[in-house]
């Protein structure tokens, strides 16, 4: 007697098997979030705002899309299907898109969150749908809280994954890919794990099966060509020849080449251009060193292309230099790449010098030395995590490891651009108790530059300078760099803290006026 044909009920798959679908779309969906989060802060800003906005419009479209499940009354597991392969498809795409038409595209921050809130909505609709698959299955409450479950700890391995393993790994365009094609792949598979698909809808079956094919196919397209992807977004940002253009744990590390002029780019941001870092670095570095009693320890917090050590190396009575920089991929390139070499003059090779990989503010917190001189090159305060740096709390810090008759000096932004964010670093020097002396001079790339010199006691404009045979810092020209025109002078401003981060809301609004 032939066996009973099975109801279509008892053909589902177990709970488990699409619970393993939920914690892997929820894995996904988190990466993408991210990983247009980071496209946003480095092309739109680096900034908390960016970022912010980002994770708003994301989460709006997750209740949209959640709302919308609401008009999908039948076929359900083919419309699930469908959505998984959307998701793929525009999500995983989305970095490669973005980043590569940028520059090309005027209304680029339209595109951009238009493609957040599509990709957003496209995620809210997959949990409602896969709920809804499985309510014959079980109680709801055991359901929701389930479900609820496994989204929750996708998330959080997305997130893991994302910062730990896929960015510094694989960069944003293949992190995006690979996220797609795990949709594709809960989207493909899905055709057989919905069993009752395979007996009442074999047509349909068969199409959503190839529309599956096709999308894993063009990820697959999209992961071939992203190295050509990732260069029209470096080069659009860092326009010349690119030389070098690679993702850290920390940051995304860009140089280019144009007419012998070699330029460093941070998370998009200019660095340096070799033609005039020498006005930079020489005015950051040897007012301090010239003013301080003694140069025999000196810390450097960032710097890690060792250029500011470059010129501290020049003192002959400098006996050793401590370079306190978070990104340990910056400091090898800068240790190890002929070209980089040749600009710093070996300074990272130098035997006075020891490098520390680590966040300045923990390497005060947890060291007992005292420094003569301490030269703070870190970048601009473009979020939190570097506007830290900026705080009364690491000034304070600061001012404990600053030795009796030392200096400390702080690149401080443009007194011209971000006249309140200069002033704001300052008098956040000032209320921890610092002598200040502020001045400026020209770079031509960056524009009017700002320093604030800072320690124990009162400091005088310095009037003399050692013979150094410095590019362009001379002997006649110090008096000038400490004389502000009216349109750059003082103005009141906050203290910068840790709790409030001042220094970040003035940057970001006197930078995008000037932009």
């Amino acid at each position: 007697m032939p066996p009973k044909p099975s109801s279509p009920e008892t053909l589902e798959p177990r709970p488990a098997v699409l619970f393993g679908m939920v914690l892997a779309i929820a894995t996904s969906g988190l990466v993408y979030e991210l990983g247009m989060g980071a496209v946003g802060s480095y092309l739109l800003g680096d900034t908390v705002q960016e970022f912010s906005l980002v994770i708003g419009v994301y989460l709006s479209a997750l209740g949209l899309g959640a709302y919308l499940s609401r008009f999908v009354v039948t076929n359900l597991e083919l419309v699930f299907i469908d959505v998984e392969l959307a998701t793929a498809l525009v999500g995983g795409l989305s970095a490669e898109v973005l980043l590569s038409v940028y520059g090309a595209v005027g209304a680029w921050g339209p595109l951009f969150y238009a493609t957040v809130a599509s990709v957003g909505t496209l995620v809210g609709l997959e949990l409602p749908l896969l709920i809804r698959v499985l309510e014959h299955r079980l109680e709801l409450k055991e359901l929701i809280a389930r479900a609820l479950t496994f989204d929750y700890v996708g998330a959080l391995l997305g997130s893991l994954a994302f910062s730990l393993l896929l960015l510094p790994r694989l960069g944003l365009i293949k992190a995006s890919l690979l996220a797609g094609v795990v949709n594709a792949c809960v989207g493909l598979g899905s055709t057989w794990a919905f069993s009752r698909l395979a007996t009442t809808r074999g047509p349909a079956l068969a199409r959503v099966r190839l529309r599956a094919l096709a999308v894993l196919c063009l990820l697959g397209l999209g992961w071939f060509e992203s190295e050509r992807a990732s260069e029209l977004s470096d080069e659009s940002v860092s326009p010349g020849h690119l030389v070098l253009a690679e993702q850290s744990r920390y940051q995304h590390i860009v140089l280019s080449e144009n007419a012998g002029d070699l330029r460093l780019f941070l998370n998009g941001h200019l660095q340096f251009s070799a033609r005039d870092e020498a006005r930079y670095h020489e005015a950051l570095v040897h007012p301090a060193l010239t003013l301080s009693t003694s140069r025999r320890r000196v810390l450097i917090g960032g710097g890690g292309d060792g250029l500011a050590a470059r010129e501290v190396l020049r003192w002959p009575d400098v006996e050793q230099i401590t370079l306190v920089d978070l990104d340990p991929r910056m400091t090898e390139l800068f240790r190890d790449d002929a070209r980089l070499v040749r600009l710093n003059q070996g300074s990272l090779r130098s035997k006075k010098l020891h490098v520390e990989n680590q966040d300045a503010l923990l390497f005060l917190r947890n060291t007992h030395e005292l420094f003569d001189v301490v030269i703070l090159d870190f970048p601009d305060p473009t979020n939190y995590a570097i506007g830290k740096l900026y705080s009364l709390e690491f000034y304070r810090s600061l001012k404990a490891h600053l030795a009796v008759g030392g200096v400390a000096v702080v690149q401080a932004t443009s007194p011209l651009f971000a006249r309140s964010a200069f002033w704001c670093i300052a008098h956040t020097l000032t209320a921890a108790k610092f002598h200040t002396l502020e001045y400026h001079t020209l770079v031509p790339s960056f524009g009017e530059w700002g320093f604030v010199l800072a320690a124990h006691a009162k400091l005088h404009v310095p009037t003399t300078l050692p013979y150094l045979e410095l590019r362009y810092l001379g002997q006649s020209m110090l008096g000038n760099l400490f004389v502000f025109p009216p349109d750059s002078a003082a103005v009141p401003t906050r203290v910068n803290r840790i709790d409030n981060q001042a220094l970040v809301a003035y940057y970001g609004a006197e930078w995008e006026r000037w932009n």
